[in-house]
């Protein structure tokens, strides 16, 4: 079997996307598979045509520098172009069996054009709607004309793809909602490397002393500081959470477009003293401030993104053996059982996150039991291994290749394109 990956980007860089992208290839890999990789010109590899990153060797698609790089919408038809190019001259090298695009939908329009052109299923993997992004980003207004184009392009190539996967239950409710066959589509959900995740480290005294947090207990958070993220809300609840705890203290690790603001809410508010900003660590150094947290929060505000979409970071805490309280949005609903294996509060309220968490910090003997509980969800549930398994019936049903099905799976049915 081979598979050609077309992605918007990929590592060297660092994100979710990046990550979740090195997870697939290398168990594909381990399923004795032959992975292909190319990105589109948002990798902004300048003039490069090839790269070989962390053992994976990526064919790259030249940046484009014309007259229509700079031009809103002509720019993503730029993309477009420019990415079914590099698929033209790559495709006939490799001879992928199929083509299995990732978001966002320009990467699956390129894919259908090459795939009609050679003959070739397509796979599209939507992992969020970049349309409601961009609306947290500030760079698009909900159903806005931009919006709502986005969106039609995204329907568009649902619909002619061959097979689709998401990585959650809410984007497939969202995508079957569209008119798209529901045995069309199949969830390959966000999971760990459990073998990467230990159990049990111990505070590094010496760091937690140089933030001046001895003596304190410490809820936090550690990541991408994105408005979606709601740590706004976690910065309200301080006051009350103090005043129960007075010991505790709030570390937030990273950075992103919300830095500035935060430390000015905590100065606003009154809780300067009380939050510490890191600032963003190296990525070999973010263990040891997991390791200082008694307890991890996840404050997501509620929109369609993030009731939509499922995070990667309670999955890695739970891999961990982390005790976690998060926002009762949809994402961490699919995730987090209240009370089994993390504790949730309401959305966007302040005093329902003090209240939860001042009852999880006051409530430590059931903390192993949460900490078992998450573990074990991951151990079995959502790991690499069970997750890329699931594309065994997908591949299989397109191409007619044996590739130990599940008997009781219904293969997705190829579209006239």
């Amino acid at each position: 079997m081979r598979i050609l990956h077309i992605l918007d980007h990929s590592i060297p860089l660092h994100s979710g996307y990046t990550f979740r992208t090195r997870a697939i290839l290398r168990e594909q890999r381990a399923l004795g598979w032959e992975t292909f990789h190319v990105t589109g010109s948002k990798q902004n590899a300048g003039d490069m045509l090839e790269e070989t990153s962390d053992g994976l060797h990526f064919y790259r698609t030249p940046t484009s520098t014309g007259p229509l790089a700079k031009l809103p919408v002509l720019n993503q038809k730029e993309v477009i172009d420019g990415l079914t190019r590099r698929l033209a001259e790559i495709i006939p090298q490799i001879k992928p069996d199929v083509l299995h695009a990732h978001s966002p939908s320009l990467n699956a329009v390129a894919a259908l054009r090459a795939g009609r052109r050679f003959g070739i299923p397509v796979v599209y993997e939507v992992r969020a709607f970049w349309e409601d992004a961009a609306v947290d980003h500030g760079t698009s207004k909900e159903f806005g004309l931009r919006y709502r184009a986005t969106r039609a392009l995204e329907t568009w190539a649902l619909k002619r793809a061959d097979a689709v996967t998401t990585i959650c239950e809410g984007l497939r409710k969202d995508i079957v909602a569209r008119g798209i066959p529901a045995d069309k589509v199949t969830v390959i959900p966000n999971a760990v490397d459990i073998d990467k995740f230990a159990v049990g480290g111990s505070a590094d005294l010496e760091l937690k002393q140089q933030l001046g947090l001895s003596g304190a207990r410490l809820v936090g958070f550690i990541g991408s500081f994105y408005a979606y993220e709601g740590l706004d809300v976690l910065l309200r609840a301080v006051p009350a959470l103090v005043a129960r705890q007075p010991d505790l203290r709030v570390l937030l690790v990273g950075g992103g477009p919300q830095d500035e603001a935060l430390r000015r809410q905590a100065r606003e508010l009154g809780i300067a003293d009380k939050v510490v900003f890191t600032g963003r660590v190296p990525h070999d150094q973010v263990q040891k401030y997991y390791d200082l947290l008694d307890v991890l929060v996840y404050p997501r505000l509620s929109m369609r993104l993030t009731d939509l979409v499922t995070p990667l970071k309670p999955l890695e805490a739970m891999a961990q053996g982390r005790v976690l309280a998060a926002s009762d949005v949809g994402g961490h609903l699919e995730l987090i059982a209240d009370g089994k294996t993390g504790v949730l509060f309401k959305a966007d309220d302040p005093a329902a996150l003090a209240d939860k968490l001042s009852g999880l910090l006051e409530a430590q003997a059931s903390w192993p039991a949460l900490r078992a509980a998450g573990r074990h969800y991951v151990e079995t549930e959502r790991n690499w291994r069970v997750s890329v398994a699931r594309y065994k019936n997908i591949y299989g049903g397109l191409t007619g290749c044996k590739l130990h099905e599940d008997p009781d799976f219904q293969h997705p049915v190829p579209q006239q394109r």
